[in-house]
């Protein structure tokens, strides 16, 4: 799975690679997927926008995992709009030919996004390099997985020699529970779970100073962003909006916060 928590807004887009623009252009439904780790104000939003009579479609509104399952689902038709996809993906779905668009940054969240070792092993930043050898697991082709990278370079950990496995981060979690991993990178609420099992090796600052700025940010697909600018316009107007709400002070996240962590589940509250 690149500063401060800002939901600017979100896109629309509808499946680019079936050719059925004319069907997509009359579509009565639009598919919104997010990130559901992130207490963002865009939950807030979604109870206090333009209603669904208002945009002129019904809105879903579906979480997902990893931003690389939001590229599948733009790709396949099912998503028309991405809220909160890593950079990563991005970038490897549009090198592949996929014509989505990066619309705005979501969020950032450099102290939620890490490595952490397993309490057992006893491994802090002066003994990372007795990481070698070791078993980890990454979501792969994500921020996460770029900032795994930086930091072992950075400790000068050779990742050719672990065992790397690709997992999202709730299954890397459990796994780690288990014992079954010696290190495990994650982000969100399962982030949180890894943490009571063991140690991070760097804190988000750290990590910015490594030159790893992570972020997400709103994606969609070229051809419904040209098709429906005045839906998107009205939908951009929501996040934003609710944005701005949060940012006014301690008052209005005293009132945003409770539905946020409802959203996002108890561990991202926390």
């Amino acid at each position: 799975m690149s500063l401060t928590s800002k939901l600017m807004g979100a896109a629309a887009a509808v499946a680019l690679l079936t050719g059925a623009q004319g069907a997509l252009a009359k579509s009565r439904e639009i598919t919104v997927a997010y990130f559901k780790d992130w207490p963002l104000p865009f939950p807030v939003a979604k109870n206090a926008g333009p209603s669904e009579d208002e945009l002129g479609v019904d809105v879903n509104r579906v979480a997902f995992d990893t931003g690389t399952a939001m590229s599948a689902g733009m790709a396949s038709g099912d998503v028309q709009i991405s809220v909160s996809q890593d950079v990563p993906p991005f970038g490897v779905a549009t090198s592949a030919g996929q014509d989505i668009k990066k619309l705005d940054v979501a969020v950032s969240y450099s102290d939620n996004d890490n490595c952490v070792v397993a309490s057992k092993l006893e491994i802090d930043e002066e003994t990372a390099k007795d990481l070698d050898g070791n078993k980890v697991s990454v979501p792969i082709v994500t921020a996460a997985h770029y900032g795994f990278f930086a930091q072992m370079a950075h400790f000068g950990v050779e990742v050719s020699v672990m065992e790397v496995v690709g997992m999202t981060p709730p299954d890397g979690a459990s796994a780690f529970v288990r014992g079954a991993l010696d290190m495990v990178r994650g982000y969100g609420g399962s982030l949180g779970r890894m943490k009571e099992h063991g140690n991070v090796l760097l804190i988000g600052d750290e990590t910015d100073d490594l030159g790893v700025l992570v972020f997400d940010g709103t994606s969609a697909p070229a051809s419904f962003v040209a098709e429906r600018p005045d839906l998107l316009a009205e939908f951009l107007s929501v996040p934003t909006d609710a944005t701005a709400r949060w940012n006014s002070g301690p008052e209005a996240q005293a009132e945003m916060l409770p539905i946020m962590a409802t959203e996002s589940g108890p561990a991202s509250a926390d």
